[in-house]
C-alpha cells in the first residue's frame, strides 16, 4: 500500500515542489494551504503522515495538531519551522508532534524523518538510534543573513569543481564546517574527508602526519604509519591554520601538490595520490609572504578560490538563530528540555560583540543550559561577561555619519542605511545613528518606514 502524506503549507511554490519530490519517492501526496482546508481533507480521508508548516494564514500548525489530538487522531505529525521558532517546535513536541524539521529543508533528512515516523522501529532500537543520531543530526546551522547567503552561494558554486579553496576567517567562525560542506557537495562526497590542525602538529612530526613513515625510520617510529595524504586519497584534505606550518614543511607540501605523489619517511617507494585541498587560516598570508614566513608559490597553489568567513558581530540577525540552535544541541547533550531565552537574555545576546564568534556563543549557551533553573535561560544564566559590552568600531558614530536633524532626506537615508547594516536591529541602528530607541521609532513612524 502506498503511504499517504498531507502537506499543510501556504507557500504554494514550496508545497508543489515538495509534493512533486515526495511523489517521485513513492508517496501519495495531497496539499492544503490553510488549517481549515487541512481539517476538511482530514474529515473525508485518513493519511499516514501530516507535514505541516508552523506558520499558516489561519492560526498555525500547533492548532491543527491540538485539534487532531482532541479527535483522538494519533497520525504522525512533523512540524516544519525555522530556528527562529525553535521554542514553538519544542512545545509542539511536548503536545504530541512526532518530530520537527528546520527550514531550509534538507531532502535526505526529511525523507529519513518521514520513514521513521511512518514505520517506527521497536522502542528499544528507536531509543538507541535516537541516542546515536543526537550526535550527528543538525550538526550545524548556516544562518539566514545576507552574509551567510553570499557565503553559501559561493560554497555551492565552488564545491562541484576541483579548485583548491582557501577559507579566511577569525577563530570560531565555522571554517571546518564550510570545508566539510564543500566536500559533501563535491563529486568526492563518497570518499574520505581528512582534517588536520596544522597548529597542533609538532614541527618534527609534521612530515610524518602528512606523508606517513615506515617502521624504524626515526626514533619512536615503532610501526608503519599512513599519512593524511594517503588517508584522503580520492577525497578531500582539509588543512586548518595552514599558516602555522614551518617553511620546510611548506616546501614538502608544495612538492606533493604539484607532483601528486608522496613518499613515506624512510621509504623509497612513491605513492600516487589524488586529493582536493581545502585550507583555512585566521592569519593574513600575504603579510606572512612579505615577511618571508610563507611561500608565495604555495599560496597561489592553495588559493585558487577564496572564501571569507563573516564574524558573528557582522551578522547580527543570525545571533538568536544560532543561540536557539546551540540550545537545541545542549538540551540533547545535557538531557535537558529548556524552551528558549527570555527577553532580557535575548537582548543581551544581540548586544554582545562575540569576539570568540560561534565557538564562544556555543560555549556560553551550553553553560547557561546547565545552570538554568526554569524553562527559559535568563540574562543571569549567561554570565557577567555577556553584559560587559564593549563599544566596537561599528558602534561608534563617525563625524561624517552624525545625525543631521535639519535634513529630512539625509535622515531617512541614514536610518535606512543603519537598519540595513544591522539587519533591522533597532537597538544597534539607534546606536549607529547616535540616538535612543524611542527617537528612532518616532522617526520610523514620521518617514513611514516599515517596522
Amino acid at each position: 500500500m502506498i503511504p499517504s502524506i498531507l502537506i499543510v503549507e501556504d507557500d504554494l511554490t514550496f508545497s508543489t515542489m515538495l509534493k512533486t519530490w515526495l511523489g517521485k519517492k513513492g508517496f501519495e501526496v495531497e496539499t492544503a494551504s490553510t488549517q481549515a482546508k487541512a481539517r476538511k481533507l482530514l474529515g473525508t480521508r485518513s493519511f499516514d503522515l501530516i507535514l505541516s508548516d508552523l506558520r499558516l494564514p489561519d492560526k498555525d500548525g500547533m492548532c491543527l495538531l491540538s485539534w487532531l489530538r482532541e479527535q483522538q487522531n494519533e497520525v504522525p505529525f512533523i512540524i516544519m519551522t525555522s530556528y527562529a521558532e525553535i521554542q514553538s517546535a519544542v512545545r509542539a513536541m511536548k503536545e504530541g508532534a512526532t518530530d520537527y524539521i528546520s527550514k531550509p529543508i534538507q531532502p535526505d533528512e526529511l525523507l529519513k524523518k518521514i520513514k521513521e515516523a511512518i514505520q517506527p522501529e521497536p522502542s528499544g532500537a528507536a531509543t538507541e538510534k535516537k541516542k546515536n543520531a543526537s550526535q550527528t543530526t543538525h550538526s550545524f546551522l548556516e544562518g539566514e543573513s545576507e552574509e551567510a547567503r553570499k557565503l553559501y552561494n559561493y560554497v555551492s558554486l565552488v564545491a562541484p569543481t576541483q579548485m583548491s579553496v582557501l577559507i579566511n576567517g577569525a577563530s570560531g567562525t565555522g571554517k571546518e564546517y564550510v570545508a566539510h560542506r564543500i566536500h559533501q557537495l563535491s563529486k568526492r562526497a563518497d570518499k574520505p574527508f581528512i582534517a588536520i590542525d596544522c597548529g597542533s602538529i609538532p614541527k618534527d612530526l609534521a612530515a610524518s602526519e602528512f606523508f606517513g613513515h615506515v617502521k624504524g625510520s626515526f626514533t619512536g617510529a615503532l610501526s608503519d604509519k599512513v599519512g593524511a595524504f594517503e588517508e584522503a586519497n580520492g577525497g578531500t584534505l582539509f588543512l586548518d591554520e595552514i599558516g602555522n606550518l614551518s617553511y620546510e614543511v611548506q616546501v614538502q607540501l608544495l612538492r606533493a601538490l604539484q607532483e601528486r605523489r608522496i613518499r613515506r619517511i624512510g621509504s623509497t617507494k612513491e605513492i600516487e595520490v589524488d586529493v582536493r585541498l581545502i585550507s583555512a587560516t585566521n592569519e593574513n598570508l600575504k603579510e606572512a609572504i612579505a615577511k618571508g614566513n610563507f611561500r608565495e608559490d604555495l599560496y597561489h597553489r592553495i588559493n585558487e578560490f577564496t572564501l571569507q568567513m563573516p564574524a558573528l558581530k557582522d551578522r547580527p540577525e543570525d545571533i538568536l538563530l544560532f543561540a536557539n540552535f546551540f540550545l537545541d544541541q545542549a538540551n540533547r547533550e545535557l538531557d535537558r528540555s529548556l524552551i528558549g531565552f527570555d527577553a532580557e537574555a535575548s537582548e543581551a545576546l544581540q548586544k554582545y560583540s562575540w569576539p570568540g564568534n560561534l565557538r564562544q556563543l556555543k560555549n556560553v549557551v551550553k553553560r547557561a543550559t546547565l545552570l538554568a533553573q526554569g524553562e527559559f535561560i535568563t540574562a543571569k544564566d549567561l554570565g557577567e561577561e555577556i553584559h560587559e559590552r564593549k563599544l566596537t568600531e561599528d558602534d561608534r558614530v563617525k563625524p561624517e555619519e552624525s545625525f543631521m536633524l535639519h535634513d529630512e532626506e539625509t535622515e531617512k537615508h541614514r536610518i535606512l542605511k543603519a537598519l540595513q547594516q544591522t539587519g533591522n536591529n533597532k537597538s544597534k541602528a539607534a546606536a549607529l545613528l547616535g540616538i535612543d530607541r524611542k527617537t528612532l521609532y518616532n522617526k520610523l513612524k514620521l518617514y513611514q518606514i516599515p517596522q
